[in-house]
């Protein structure tokens, strides 16, 4: 099963699955994500291996609810995934739940569910408090010798790893290893009502919040979610999602051959083509903002080949066949500014090199892209993040007290202010 294959199928069955739970529940309600990330293949030589063992994943939702799911993925493995147990709850601290919120989840009635390579599996609904912006713990037991071959890598939230045994159940959790990715989960969905919708954020390292500190839930969507609870006292049936993936780019995939092979395929498939499973086939969305783009224009000559480099006039072309797809599903989309990168770089570490990015070339693109997104008012709606984060005395720069320290990535501040520039009117029909 090629990849594309694997893709549509994957979303076909996500799809099939969301109407038999539509049918199942005629209430008038809907199912909405409230947290998702986009699945990745692993770094090569970076697999990890788990048997007999239980992982503990915390994922910080965005909007609330009284009934919920989980989503779990095999989009990158090449075996079955068998899970043995699930447990959903809520977290008090560190890896530990609170013992009333326990939740055993089952799928079609079953407490244990294998899924197929190439696919993802829904849990069946059950009820819990869950309220909004808090921690939940999803509960996997992995029972057979399991390799991860599908994960988000840049979780930036401290997840859990039992020593042997199912400790799904377990409100004091039996700590082996702490990781720092999400093996397996890729969505958690809560029920709203019919005015519910989702947000996704489609992007890159900038919306997957690299450059923001581990467990700090500092990412721009997470500060869009704060503020859409905010301003409706909590109330706002809107959730979040965060489908940015480190390195990832519009118009080509994950470059194969950059830094000797070291990536592989971890950065993504182009934005292009991972559209339908990370955006159409998240639950209830209704809106979707897009932050690709800037490694497009920055990484030819620099961490890819330069018979890579593109033209402004073809990111262009790709930002308008987003459009054209979102619009025919009915989704509202909202585009961004690619930000500043000049002294931008990537360290790869002994014994590799550091990489630089800009070039006043590149510059010149990046300025005749932004443009036409300010101007051309072909987006439902824009932000202009640029002009957020760049410094007002070196609008190629980016603002010192928002670096991370890499030139590109804005650390919590710079985040922060990304998220708090979103106009909440932009959803305001829901």
């Amino acid at each position: 099963m090629n990849r594309l294959f694997a893709n549509s199928f994957t979303c076909v069955l996500i799809g099939l699955l969301s109407l038999l739970a539509t049918a199942q529940n005629p209430s008038g309600k809907q199912w909405i994500g409230t947290w998702a990330t986009a699945p990745q293949p692993p770094e090569p030589g970076y697999v990890k291996s788990f048997r007999n063992q239980t992982l503990r994943l915390i994922v910080h939702i965005s909007t609330g609810g009284t009934r919920v799911r989980i989503n779990i993925s095999n989009t990158f493995g090449d075996h079955p995934l068998v899970i043995g147990s699930a447990h959903i709850s809520r977290r008090t601290d560190v890896a530990d739940i609170d013992p009333k919120s326990d939740r055993t989840l089952m799928f079609e009635g079953k407490s244990s569910t294998t899924v197929a390579a190439g696919s993802v599996v829904v849990s069946d609904p059950v009820a819990l408090e869950a309220p909004a912006l808090s921690d939940l713990a999803v509960s996997l037991f992995l029972p057979e010798s399991t390799e991860v071959k599908t994960l988000h890598v840049l979780a930036l939230q401290t997840s859990y790893v039992s020593q042997t045994g199912d400790a799904t159940a377990n409100a004091k959790f039996p700590v082996a290893e702490k990781i720092h990715t999400w093996p397996f989960l890729t969505g958690v969905d809560v029920e709203a009502s019919a005015r519910g919708a989702a947000i996704v954020a489609f992007g890159s390292s900038l919306t997957d919040g690299d450059g923001t500190e581990s467990d700090s839930n500092g990412r721009w969507p997470d500060v869009l979610a704060q503020q859409l609870q905010k301003s409706s006292g909590g109330k706002a049936e809107l959730g979040v999602l965060n489908e940015g993936i480190i390195g990832n780019r519009l118009l080509n995939d994950s470059p194969m051959e950059a830094a000797g092979g070291r990536f592989g395929s971890v950065l993504g498939q182009a934005g292009l083509t991972r559209f339908d499973r990370d955006v159409l086939a998240q639950s209830g969305v209704k809106y979707m903002i897009v932050g690709l783009g800037i490694n497009d224009i920055a990484m030819p000559g620099s961490l890819t080949p330069a018979t890579e480099g593109i033209k402004a006039e073809s990111i262009i072309a790709g930002y308008r066949r987003l459009i054209s797809w979102a619009h025919q599903k009915g989704i509202r989309i909202i585009g961004t500014t690619n930000p500043p990168f000049e002294n931008s770089f990537l360290d790869l570490g002994p014994p590799g090199p550091r990489i630089t990015f800009y070039t006043p070339e590149k510059e010149r693109m990046r300025q005749k892209v932004n443009a036409w997104i300010l101007s051309s008012e072909e987006f439902d709606g824009v932000v202009d993040l640029d002009a957020v984060v760049r410094d007002p005395g070196h609008p190629t720069q980016l603002r010192p007290n928002y670096d991370s320290g890499d030139h590109l990535h804005p650390n919590n501040a710079g985040c922060r202010a990304e998220g708090d520039a979103i106009p909440l009117a932009l959803f305001q029909s829901h």
